[in-house]
């Protein structure tokens, strides 16, 4: 997941001040690749991880069609484990995010900081507020496309497929950003993610590289079907007429029922368990309201590039015309293009 914390306005000064010193101490850390390449003190690993971001960051213009300018050009080491931290809030008998609104970034489900401790700070306070939280790390920073960003530190401990897929994302969101439908702008990224790794290891992987990550990518999909299930148990629960008592305790039982549906599910695939920390974590309305606004739209753009005939820039100048459709039209538009791909002779 990325953070998108755009020149946001952002609402109360200390948190605008905050905002603003975070973003100018990454980019002030910034030092072109190509002089760290050059520079016999860069250590060795670091130098052939800057060569691969090079590699990538090719790969996105010239064979993705993606923005070719000066962000990942450059690396900041920003001494921590994440760029940012993201504060995601639902209400406790509802499904979707709470929203905070930008100037540039629009409205987004979440909030974003560069300090762990203001991000735990304000899930507190919403946490006494009567609300579901969920609060995390993210490895990557985008500024869509106003400034230059940087290959961070927080790339580097990736997969290769992932460090892949944190560029394609970003520069995704350079693409085609539309304000106030995160659900439609992250679901075309991811999808452009996706589609771009599968490309880069064609290209690049080694042998069977791309059929791994094809069987992570389904598995990825049967975790969010698995999720989507008890999405339908919660939100039909939400809309029964009960005392917020019996709600609440009715709540409890779906959640601990989905923890032994999540255990069956795992036993069914050889007891893997990745999924094992973020299942038993505080699984709540804020959590799912995350996943969904990242995964709920990537099947339909993914249809959207099957019918454009597997072409990126053809794939981009649909994606824009949808996007400028009506907010009721435009998701219907979404939501058909999967029964589109299958009555479409391609």
């Amino acid at each position: 997941m990325a953070g998108l914390m755009v020149l946001a306005g952002c609402g109360q000064l200390g948190y605008y001040a905050h905002c603003t010193l975070g973003h100018l101490a990454l980019l002030n850390g910034r030092t072109p690749i190509s002089k760290l390449l050059s520079d016999p003190a860069t250590p060795d690993e670091l130098a052939e991880q800057l060569r691969e971001f090079s590699r990538i960051r090719d790969f996105a213009s010239t064979e993705l069609q993606l923005p070719d300018n000066g962000s990942y050009r450059s690396y900041s080491d920003l001494q921590r484990p994440y760029a940012t931290w993201n504060v995601v809030a639902a209400k406790e008998f509802a499904l979707q995010p709470l929203r905070w609104c930008f100037p540039v970034a629009g409205c987004l489900p979440y909030q974003g900081f560069f300090e762990r401790q203001r991000a735990e700070s304000f899930a507190a306070e919403l946490h006494r507020q009567g609300h579901d939280t969920y609060l995390y790390g993210v490895s990557a920073y985008s500024t869509l496309g106003w400034f230059d960003d940087p290959v961070l530190n927080t790339f580097l401990s990736r997969s290769p497929a992932d460090r892949a897929g944190i560029i394609f994302h970003e520069l995704a969101h350079q693409q085609l950003f539309l304000q106030n439908d995160p659900a439609f702008s992250e679901g075309f990224a991811m999808a452009v993610e996706q589609l771009g790794v599968e490309q880069w290891l064609a290209h690049n992987g080694s042998p069977g590289a791309a059929a791994v990550y094809r069987q992570q990518l389904q598995r990825e999909e049967d975790f969010t079907q698995l999720l989507g299930s008890l999405r339908q148990q919660l939100a039909d629960l939400y809309h029964q007429p009960l005392c917020p008592a019996c709600k609440r305790q009715a709540k409890a039982r779906l959640l601990a029922s989905f923890i032994a549906d999540y255990d069956r599910w795992k036993k069914d695939r050889g007891n893997d368990c990745g999924y094992d920390r973020w299942v038993t974590d505080q699984l709540n309305n804020a959590k799912l309201a995350s996943v969904n606004t990242y995964r709920q739209l990537v099947p339909s753009f993914r249809a959207l590039f099957a019918l454009q005939g597997n072409d990126f820039e053809r794939f981009y100048q649909a994606a824009r015309q949808i996007s400028e459709l009506p907010e009721n039209e435009r998701i219907n538009r979404l939501q058909r293009l999967e029964q589109n791909l299958h009555s479409t002779p391609l």
